[in-house]
């Protein structure tokens, strides 16, 4: 059985994303949502035909409130254990506040918002993923794998399904602000992004494992050469020398 991804909507029009990868033998969420999302990655379970129980793994691409901040609580619905990067840990365990580099004007008024400053249960994952380690995910009946892929956080993740589909959190978005109902197809910076060399690095990397389709928390997904075109832009402005 192929892995389906199901986009789980937490806001409308794209703007915030979580996916549930549903193989033969489990399911996997990537990401859980802004604080109080549980109930809509249960109802998006139950239309699949699964339940609570059939979720194995938690997957957790980078620790802003928007991908983790439902964590703790669909642990405790679950039981499912928690996978993500030990470069955030610090912040998903509560121990200091989420710093941010913002990359425009959208960012720095979405900072002055508060919303993203909002607070969330803090968790300690379960499954630490280290710098250069990779996480099998057939275990947990997904054909694919967990990556550290930094840059957009230091402890930013992705998971690479066998079949070329990526999920890449905030690696790179979508649509106009963010997700949005125009330019859904043209791939964007996140309001957010520590390293954006970094970013073009790992975009690259994907790219040249096979990566044929990117899936984001706002917006998308997006084909490999708008992909492409976003990561070649993205190390040119890094370098300085475009606007």
């Amino acid at each position: 059985m192929k892995t389906k991804i199901v986009r789980v909507p937490i806001l409308p029009f794209g703007m915030v994303n979580c996916h549930l990868l549903v193989g033969e033998h489990g399911c996997v969420l990537v990401d859980a949502g802004l604080p109080g999302s549980a109930g809509k990655i249960g109802s998006a379970l139950r239309q699949c035909g699964r339940n609570w129980e059939d979720l194995k793994l938690i997957v957790i691409t980078h620790a802003h409130v928007d991908h983790a901040g439902s964590a703790a609580e669909i642990r405790s619905l679950s039981g499912a254990p928690i996978l993500a990067s030990d470069g955030d840990l610090d912040y998903y365990a509560r121990r200091r506040p989420m710093t941010f580099c913002d990359t425009g004007w959208f960012g720095k008024l979405f900072l002055k918002t508060g919303l993203i400053l909002q607070p969330y249960e803090g968790f300690t994952p379960g499954i630490l993923l280290r710098q250069g380690e990779s996480v099998d995910l057939q275990a947990y009946g997904v054909a694919g794998k967990a990556v550290h892929t930094p840059g957009h956080t230091a402890g930013s993740v992705s998971v690479l399904l066998d079949d070329g589909n990526a999920l890449v959190g905030d690696l790179l978005a979508s649509g106009m602000l963010l997700g949005g109902l125009i330019r859904t197809g043209r791939a964007i910076r996140p309001p957010f992004e520590d390293d954006p060399a970094q970013v073009a690095r790992q975009l690259g990397h994907l790219l040249a494992a096979g990566c044929n389709c990117f899936y984001m928390g706002h917006g998308g997904p997006l084909p490999a050469d708008e992909t492409r075109r976003h990561a070649e832009r993205l190390a040119t402005l890094a370098r300085g020398d475009a606007q």
